[in-house]
């Protein structure tokens, strides 16, 4: 494989981009999932972000398929085919474990998923370091979207969706003496990040179809928590507002709902759908 890792624990794949040697202020940052794609991309100059994409699929692909549709978003999005500084794959699927930095074992790699995941014996399988809470998270990123985005661009950084998630709420949290749960909505998925005084309770992701998929996952994770959900603060991201389904059947059972804030200071060509939208995709970079 043509994989190395560094001292911080992100994988880097380690040649020029191929357009060019001359490097723009441009980062461009994908999420990719069966699901759907999302493209952001960052002028690091003035501080804008200067494309935003979503796409969702209409039935869920498998991993090849999904190299089929980005290798045709790159073959017709001109924006895609710019010189970029820096290029961020970031990977979204249910294959992840996160073990504590004093147990963890580089030569159980394996060990740490296959009780919770389904993997092969061929699946490559990385890990990103969590500094904020002294773990580490152990995942099998899409290893074909990865050689595909490195034979365009060389050098590229590729981690965990639920590494940026981790790291980004344990950091607007780090001041917080309450009991919070975010969860982070996508289309057929949602991500339960609880905290506690600034440390981390539970992560864990959920597969969802309906909204009673959706609020029997909760509510039994506050069960086994004892976490009372009349008193629980429970901060939506991702893709929700108050007109879906979703926050209307957890506003029967949740008093004290909100919703999340990126917390950015970007600019933007194109204004994101919310405050709390693409919430790993743009706190990526």
């Amino acid at each position: 494989m043509k994989l190395t890792l560094t001292e911080t624990g992100l994988k880097h794949m380690a040649l020029q981009n191929k357009y060019s040697n001359k490097l723009t202020k441009l980062k461009l940052s994908i999420q990719t999932s069966l699901s759907g794609l999302s493209f952001c991309i960052l002028n690091s100059e003035t501080n804008t972000i200067t494309y935003l994409k979503d796409i969702n699929f209409e039935k869920k692909l498998n991993h090849l398929e999904l190299l089929d549709v980005l290798k045709k978003h790159f073959e017709t999005d001109s924006d895609l085919n710019n010189n970029f500084e820096e290029v961020i794959i970031i990977h979204d699927n249910q294959l992840s474990a996160l073990v504590p930095k004093p147990l963890f074992n580089e030569d159980c790699l394996a060990d740490y998923l296959k009780f919770s995941s389904k993997i092969l014996k061929s699946d490559f399988i990385a890990y990103d370091e969590l500094l904020i809470n002294d773990s580490v998270n152990v995942y099998v990123p899409y290893i074909n979207i990865n050689n595909f985005i490195y034979d365009i661009f060389g050098d590229f950084t590729y981690k965990h969706l639920s590494s940026v998630l981790i790291s980004n709420i344990l950091q607007i949290e780090k001041h917080s003496e309450t009991v919070k749960a975010h969860v982070n909505i996508s289309k057929h998925q949602f991500e339960l990040i609880i905290t506690e005084k600034a440390k981390l309770v539970l992560y864990n992701t959920f597969k969802h179809n309906t909204k009673e998929d959706f609020i029997y996952f909760l509510l039994f994770t506050l069960e086994q928590l004892n976490l009372n959900p009349e008193t629980l603060n429970l901060v939506f991201i991702g893709d929700v507002n108050k007109d879906d389904q979703i926050y209307n059947i957890a506003y029967k059972y949740i008093r004290n709902i909100s919703f999340g804030n990126r917390h950015d200071t970007y600019k933007y060509i194109n204004i994101p759908k919310t405050a709390y939208s693409n919430f790993t995709l743009i706190n990526s970079f």
